[in-house]
């Protein structure tokens, strides 16, 4: 998608009739069906008016092509401008300039990362070189017409307010600067000569259109890259604030006489577990004594299962362990502990939950460095705890410096932030639903009949697609003592499924026999599907536009609402709270696993209808 595409002479033209933020406004609004705010308005007009008089030059192409806001495949993240024209070879060029209106900047000692007034405040942020870099990166990665057109990709940033270049060309950012170069106000000259080495004619936006209409190559999941990765193989491009979140973790993790605790929010998709993976990889390349932690056992056995054959089970079970492996362990006994999925953790440990004190306090006290990836939208059971007060108590209790840090830019549902917007409004506790539905790239579609969506998940599944079936859980699993009996019985018995095999365990999602069974939200918590097919049971409906929740609805062997019943008794209205909080989050979590699309049946066809109607 694309906010603005025209020549240098449409664009030159657009910026001295002081009308083009209106038009990129309009065009934005129609491509990503989102209003701007006046702030980005401001700031396309002062930097665009810049850019039109460094290309009102007679040596720049009239007829080469100027896209404004051009969407990254597979993200919600948008490159400022993409110039496109013919290189000396004929062969199609595009130069990707990230626009900045800094008047300053300093050095750190992060790599690619500098420091800078915005958003109110001085804040580390990505070197404008790496990401200009990382940007065309990506183009080069997932656009499959880079390659079929022989297509090259170059990249630059602009610092127009800034009369000197400063710290940003330190020797310490020549990885970078080598090779997306960087310019200042006062280097309008360079930059048209950068410009026109790329570019030695127009091509009427061609290549912004061939771009713009590329099939985009498919996206490696987190599993399938984990061997590689593991090996320090750069196999996700870190963009913007991941990068800086993770280098910050780097240093905090040099040694230092003090605990260090990282707190790292994150949505649905944002890259917390591609972080948290990243990161392992890293220390354990530092020769520390690093390992990542997860509450549900799924994740770490589908990572188990990828790197079989290619670790011993010794060394894969010492990488990736549960939350409750640290109620015996000495202070300070690991150098990093890294814990996805925060949210998921207990108090106590053990089969009984009689182990331990507080599953936070053991790991901050087992660990030099904690890192805790977190979305309290996500807490699923009633013996989840993992708030981010409660890991500050705990914290600020044993002494420990405390990071804090947000993940924002979406990485699944195709990079859409209108649907994750729109779930997030549907499925947390608050009552506000968004006014738009989800539009553009990703798959979203309601079945009314349940045969059909299983319908549609199979065939996504048979093309290539990895795709499953996934149900909240209102129905009692009777096939895991009776094979012959099915568990989830609808439109009066025409539609019968069976929850996963027990022998499949955590590896439901691995196995292809799955296609033809119904996984829950503890068989998928923490991992993703390409597609996912959601069965929305009795436990949701919908009455006058208003969600309603009946945590009896789940099935009595659902041991994420157990002692809910005694909770009741004790405090109804506590209860009901909890419920609702449980349900919600529920599916919430489910209907965000699909990197490509996700298809829902809801048993309450008034539900079906109000989803289908906002």
């Amino acid at each position: 998608m694309i906010a603005y595409s025209e020549t240098v002479g449409r664009f030159v033209s657009d910026v001295s009739t002081g009308l083009i933020a209106d038009i990129i406004e309009d065009g934005f609004h129609a491509s990503f069906g989102q209003r701007t705010s006046i702030a980005e308005k401001r700031s396309w007009r002062n930097s665009l008016v810049a850019l039109s008089n460094i290309l009102n030059h007679p040596e720049i192409p009239d007829n080469m092509g100027v896209a404004v806001e051009f969407r990254l495949p597979k993200t919600s993240k948008r490159i400022d401008v993409i110039l496109s024209g013919l290189c000396e070879n004929e062969f199609p060029s595009v130069v990707i300039i990230e626009l900045k209106q800094w008047s300053q900047a300093e050095t750190t000692q992060l790599d690619g990362v500098v420091n800078t007034f915005v958003g109110g405040a001085n804040r580390n942020v990505s070197h404008p070189s790496y990401q200009a870099w990382s940007y065309a990166q990506l183009i080069q990665d997932f656009a499959k017409v880079v390659e079929e057109a022989s297509m090259r990709v170059s990249a630059c940033a602009y610092l127009h307010n800034m009369a000197s270049i400063g710290d940003l060309n330190n020797v310490h950012y020549e990885r970078y600067t080598s090779k997306a170069p960087i310019f200042t106000g006062t280097e309008g000259y360079l930059l048209q000569q950068f410009i026109l080495s790329k570019i030695n004619s127009g091509d009427g936006c061609n290549a912004i259109d061939l771009l713009k209409n590329s099939e985009i190559s498919p996206s490696k999941s987190l599993a399938d890259a984990l061997k590689s990765m593991l090996e320090e193989k750069e196999e996700f491009i870190l963009l913007d604030e991941q990068k800086v979140v993770f280098e910050q973790c780097l240093e905090m993790s040099k040694f230092s006489s003090k605990k260090q605790v990282a707190i790292i929010r994150g949505g649905p998709g944002t890259g917390k577990s591609v972080l948290a993976i990243n990161l392992l990889s890293r220390f354990i390349g530092r020769g520390m004594n690093a390992r990542y932690i997860t509450k549900n056992a799924a994740p770490r056995a589908v990572y188990e299962a990828r790197l079989s054959g290619h670790m011993k089970k010794s060394r894969i079970s010492s990488l990736f362990t549960g939350s409750g492996s640290f109620v015996n362990t000495s202070n300070n006994e690991y150098d990093v502990l890294i814990v996805d999925e925060a949210h998921r953790l207990n108090a106590k440990s053990g089969i009984f939950s009689n182990k331990g004190e507080n599953q936070i306090m053991e790991i901050i006290q087992s660990s030099q460095f904690s890192i805790f990836f977190i979305d309290e939208h996500q807490r699923i059971h009633m013996k989840d705890i993992g708030k981010e007060e409660t890991i500050v108590h705990y914290a600020e209790h044993l002494g420990a410096e405390i990071f804090y840090a947000d993940l924002t830019s979406q990485f699944r549902c195709e990079g859409s932030d209108d649907y994750l917007s729109w779930i997030d409004s549907l499925f947390t506790t608050q009552k506000e639903v968004a006014k738009e539905p989800p539009k553009h790239h990703f798959d979203f579609q309601i079945f009314d009949q349940p045969e059909q969506l299983f319908s549609a998940i199979k065939e996504k599944n048979a093309a290539g697609h990895k795709s499953r079936v996934v149900a909240g859980y209102c129905w009692d699993w009777v096939s895991k003592k009776d094979p012959t009996k099915m568990d989830i019985v609808l439109q009066n018995g025409a539609f019968q499924a069976k929850w996963n095999l027990t022998e499949h365990g955590s590896l439901w999602i691995e196995r292809e026999e799955s296609i033809s069974e119904v996984g829950c939200i503890h068989t998928c918590q923490g991992l993703e599907l390409d597609y996912i097919g959601v069965i929305i049971g009795p436990d949701l409906i919908a009455i006058d536009g208003q969600f309603i929740t009946d945590i009896s609805k789940r099935s009595k062997s659902d041991a994420s609402i157990k002692g809910i019943k005694k909770l009741m008794k004790e405090s109804p209205d506590l209860a009901e709270e909890k419920g609702r909080e449980i349900i919600l989050n529920t599916y919430r979590t489910l209907l965000t696993r699909g990197m490509k699309g996700c298809y829902i049946h809801c048993v309450d066809p008034e539900l079906a209808k109000y989803l289908s109607s906002i």
